[in-house]
């Protein structure tokens, strides 16, 4: 029985999918203006995980992943800019360019990383359309009033505004309005914009369209809508007005999905969503990523210094989509061992056809069935690799848990190793034959230097690629 720690309710619940043994399954995605870092990309990683296990448990998942290419401010210091407008200026480029940049450079990471595309990959610049319908919602079920500057959600007409965050509405303000630009006409400071208008700080916004709004006073027809609004449009197109599960960053819980839930139930008068799941964090050691401090890492940088990119998706495995993670260059060294150990294991089991292990399955699924706990599932892992089962059943056993853990050990290529370094090994045998030890050793550290390992056994000696 799967059970999932849902935010909305803050308990750990039997999960039920709207429809039977289907999932739909939405994630916030990147704002397309910047390479996304590695905290980023655990984010990519882990929902990669979640979907793979619901898809062993025998689920069929359509995951929705949008692309932010409009409508996301920054803070209130630099007077709410979009960020795409942002990367233009500094890009000396236009914002269509800057998303199709970041996009190519984005998906290039994800396919490193070994994660299934998703189902629908919907850019918010091709849902405008959507995204006005909801706002006309708003405007006539009256959620919604219009300023000079914008047209907002009135948060005061709906109901369990923060039951999301359980937060006092008044320690939320601080967050609700972040990037709104300065409005004397907002009626409360946690009302929100579902859009702006091309008016006030925005009126030399790069990005605008002309929708004309009904029941409002209008200042301008040209606008561009606001971040929230864009997830509540793309995923009532592609997954309807309720879903099953939205996965997003514990940042997003106070704000961003607080919002989505109070317009999206505005608008439709149905619940929302059914599970949140919330990842946590991941800091660089131990502090939080740091653009100035040099440590908001990108994957090419993980690549430019010698790691397979799947090295970090296995250290992404090692902790709990719920729990903080913190990079290390050593921890991430020690995922690269891992990762190889675990490599050289599958390589040097014979080709004889096995069985998977019931009783060992049988704790992977508890373990994935545990809200998701890949950490468990990969300690089952090494457990069974460790035992007394045959060769065989134990690479039929690694590879079925592979479907989940997504590191393509049904690809690996047996070794070649290169007649050098046997010439070696055998000189070595010799030399042990001999009991000449120094010589020996001298020979390990040749072996050893041009890359290999080389492990004495009964009859003889096993090499492997370090």
């Amino acid at each position: 029985m799967l059970k999932i720690n849902n935010t909305l309710t803050k308990t750990k619940q039997e999960f039920k999918s709207l429809k039977p043994r289907v999932v739909s399954f939405y994630q916030c995605g990147p704002t397309v203006y910047w390479t996304q870092h590695i905290g980023n990309l655990r984010a990519m990683v882990l929902a990669d995980l979640i979907v793979r296990s619901l898809e062993y448990l025998g689920y069929k998942v359509r995951l929705v992943r949008n692309y932010t290419d409009v409508g996301h401010l920054t803070s209130d210091q630099d007077e709410g800019e979009d960020k795409m407008a942002q990367a233009a200026k500094r890009e000396k480029s236009d914002p269509k360019q800057i998303a199709e940049k970041y996009i190519r450079a984005f998906e290039s990471d994800v396919d490193d990383l070994n994660c299934l595309a998703p189902w629908k990959k919907p850019l918010a610049t091709k849902h405008i359309k959507e995204m006005a319908k909801i706002v006309q919602l708003l405007v006539d079920k009256g959620y919604a009033y219009a300023t000079d500057l914008a047209i907002y959600f009135d948060v005061s007409k709906f109901e369990n505004y923060t039951q999301l965050s359980g937060q006092d509405l008044s320690k939320n303000i601080s967050e609700a309005g972040k990037g709104d630009v300065a409005d004397k006409d907002k009626k409360h400071p946690a009302d929100f914009a579902v859009w702006f208008f091309k008016a006030g700080a925005h009126k030399n916004a790069l990005q605008t369209w002309p929708v004309k709004f009904k029941n409002i006073n209008q200042p301008t027809k040209q606008g561009f809508p606001g971040w929230h609004l864009e997830c509540s449009a793309m995923s009532r197109k592609y997954l309807g007005d309720t879903m099953d599960i939205h996965m997003g960053g514990v940042e997003h819980i106070p704000v961003h999905h607080t919002n989505e839930i109070a317009q999206s139930e505005a608008a439709t008068g149905k619940k929302f969503v059914n599970y949140w799941l919330h990842n946590e964090h991941l800091t660089v050691d131990g502090a939080k990523m740091s653009k100035s401090e040099g440590t908001a890492y990108n994957l090419e940088e993980i690549k430019e210094k010698g790691f397979d990119p799947l090295a970090l998706r296995y250290f992404f495995m090692q902790a709990h989509y719920r729990s903080k993670q913190n990079f290390t260059w050593d921890a991430l060294l020690g995922a690269q061992t891992a990762l190889n150990n675990l490599r050289n294991e599958v390589l040097n089991f014979s080709p004889a056809k096995g069985v998977i292990n019931v009783g060992f399955k049988d704790k992977f699924i508890a373990a994935i069935e545990d809200d998701f706990n890949l950490p468990q599932a990969l300690a089952v892992s090494w457990e069974m690799l460790k035992s007394d089962l045959p060769d065989s059943d134990k690479k039929a056993t690694i590879l079925d848990f592979d479907k989940v853990f997504g590191l393509d050990l049904a690809k690996l290529k047996p070794v070649k190793i290169p007649l050098a370094v046997e010439k070696l090994a055998r000189a070595r045998l010799s030399a042990r034959a001999e009991k000449n030890w120094a010589k020996s050793d001298e020979l390990r550290g040749e072996i050893e230097r041009l890359g290999y390992v080389i492990e004495d056994e009964k009859n003889g000696y096993k090499l492997k690629r370090k």
